[in-house]
């Protein structure tokens, strides 16, 4: 908002020394009406490069691009590059490597800084540049950039377009905000809430949007209490069933987040896709088993030492262990459905998951005392 109050001259002013990708970054969060303005204060040649970063996806590696950058042909000399280079004022910053261009200004590799400072003036860049590097397609998804980035511990990277042309370069400053982004999204969205959210959120957007999940968790509330009035005659019958109910939730939702956030990490830096889901789904029905195993054996002889009552010991360590399967089952499935059909699973995974725990782990343990205590 103080941002957007500032008159276009001021605002031009004020981010005069940014980088071109950070200009775009702050432009993104103004109304178009600012933009234009601010657009038509700027010189000739930062228009340009920043309505170029503009036409692209915020979310691709065209949107996060700084095209201040130094090319160079491959038939030169490292002499001629360094009284290149010299004629700079200053370089773009973090320029640790310089791009390699053919005469069409197709990206053909790059060459380090540092070899260029200790090679022999007479040797070409074609002696030197590297050329496995796989420059990233402008269109890119961000997630995938900082994949790469990470993958090959790269400082800095080339974008080119679709016919191979370098546009500009990635570097890491600009993935390790992406990386922010993201784990500051995953982790507001666990609770339903919005990462931009903090105390300088205007309180009605804040209220609206927590209103909205706090009114689907009371309808899952809801849900859960009809699952345990079909059992109330069983519930008035063995007090002690009521006592244990919490038990059986609070295992069952545990056991099947765990599950969900090594799905959804998994899905997130590109380790889980539908091609290995089964062995994620296979491992995690195994650990929920036997940690069912495990835990029902301890809960149920504690119910057993506490009420005095065996068949109760056995109805509680039954439940836990079946709850247990499926909220693993669940948690590792849910993140992959929800994906596929365009819903975010760290925003809408929590809410599902603690539903079906509660009424399958509710179910189960009134069921069966049910069937046993009949």
């Amino acid at each position: 908002q103080i941002v957007a109050s500032l008159k276009p001259i001021e605002l031009n002013n004020l981010i005069e020394s940014f980088e071109i990708d950070d200009k775009v970054d702050l432009l993104q969060e103004l109304p178009e009406s600012v933009i234009e303005e601010v657009l038509l204060s700027m010189d000739s040649q930062d228009r340009q490069r920043v309505v170029d970063v503009l036409s692209y996806d915020e979310d691709s590696a065209g949107g996060l691009m700084n095209t201040d950058i130094v090319a160079i042909r491959p038939d030169i000399t490292i002499d001629v590059v360094l009284r290149y280079i010299r004629r700079y004022r200053e370089l773009p910053p973090m320029t640790d490597t310089l791009w390699v261009l053919n005469r069409r200004d197709e990206f053909i590799g790059q060459v380090p800084l540092s070899k260029i400072l200790i090679s022999d003036p007479s040797t070409t860049i074609r002696e030197i540049m590297e050329t496995e590097i796989e420059p990233l397609i402008v269109s890119t998804h961000e997630s995938e950039v900082a994949q790469r980035f990470e993958r090959l511990d790269l400082v800095s990277a080339p974008v080119v377009s679709l016919d191979g042309k370098l546009l500009g370069r990635i570097t890491i400053d600009d993935v390790v905000d992406v990386i922010r982004a993201s784990a500051d999204h995953s982790l507001m969205s666990q609770a339903g809430l919005d990462e931009d959210e903090d105390i300088f959120a205007p309180l009605y957007r804040t209220i609206r949007r927590r209103s909205i999940w706090l009114g689907i968790n009371l309808l899952t509330a809801f849900l859960a209490s009809a699952v345990i009035g079909m059992f109330e005659a069983t519930l008035e019958q063995v007090i002690a069933l009521a006592i244990l109910m919490p038990v059986v939730a609070s295992m069952g939702g545990i056991a099947g987040t765990q599950a969900l956030t090594i799905a959804i990490r998994g899905m997130a830096i590109g380790r889980i896709g539908p091609a290995n889901r089964h062995a994620l789904v296979s491992r995690e029905a195994l650990i929920g088993a036997a940690n069912g195993v495990l835990w029902s054996s301890i809960v149920g002889l504690a119910a057993f030492l506490w009420f005095g009552d065996f068949k109760l010991g056995y109805v509680i360590a039954l439940a836990i262990t079946v709850n247990l399967v499926v909220a693993a089952l669940i948690g590792s499935l849910l993140p992959g459905y929800l994906k596929a059909r365009q819903i975010d699973p760290a925003l809408a995974g929590g809410v599902i998951l603690t539903t079906v725990t509660d009424v399958v782990g509710f179910f189960c343990f009134l069921g069966i005392a049910t069937l046993v205590y009949a």
